[in-house]
């Protein structure tokens, strides 16, 4: 089922989501329910807090070379914790919550992270590059934080001055 997706500036996307401690259906549904709403959108990733639900969940499907995302490619992260951080890269990032808006965003190329799959079972992967981003992206979603919160003075009035803007023509 496609859910909606909360859009700034809306507060409940500065909410911090909690630790999930129960892996059942209704996990796996919200989950469903992520993925059917990101390949909606058009998103490579997607926080559930993104579709209102205040758990520490999120989903990234990347797309391989032949820009095609695989459904077999999809991670689906529960209660993740980055473990290792290093490098840095310069990526432009976009969010379905802040939609039409695009910036560069320094993060780290490569994490090592633990997480729970969606039967609760422990798993550590490490990512590098767009993947990583992607990763760091969502987590931040988990904490309340939004890419526009890791841009420049500058950069943060330019997207104000879009924001406003589209915001009076929509």
């Amino acid at each position: 089922m496609i859910e909606n997706i909360v859009i700034y500036p809306d507060k409940k996307l500065r909410e911090i989501s909690q630790e999930v401690v129960e892996f059942g259906s209704g996990l796996k549904e919200t989950l469903d329910n992520m993925y059917d709403t990101m390949m909606d959108k058009g998103g490579v990733g997607l926080a559930g807090i993104q579709i209102g639900k205040t758990q520490r969940i999120l989903i990234v499907n990347i797309p391989r070379e032949d820009k095609i995302q695989y459904k077999e490619d999809l991670l689906e992260v529960i209660n993740p914790e980055i473990l290792e951080s290093s490098g840095e890269i310069l990526f432009q990032e976009g969010c379905l919550s802040i939609p039409n808006f695009y910036e560069y965003v320094r993060r780290a190329s490569y994490i090592k992270l633990r997480f729970q799959n969606k039967e609760g079972k422990s798993e550590i992967i490490e990512a590098r590059d767009y993947l990583a981003v992607a990763l760091q992206h969502e987590i931040d979603h988990l904490n309340g934080i939004l890419f526009i919160d890791k841009l420049s003075i500058l950069k943060k009035k330019k997207f104000e001055k879009e924001y406003r803007k589209n915001f009076k023509a929509s």
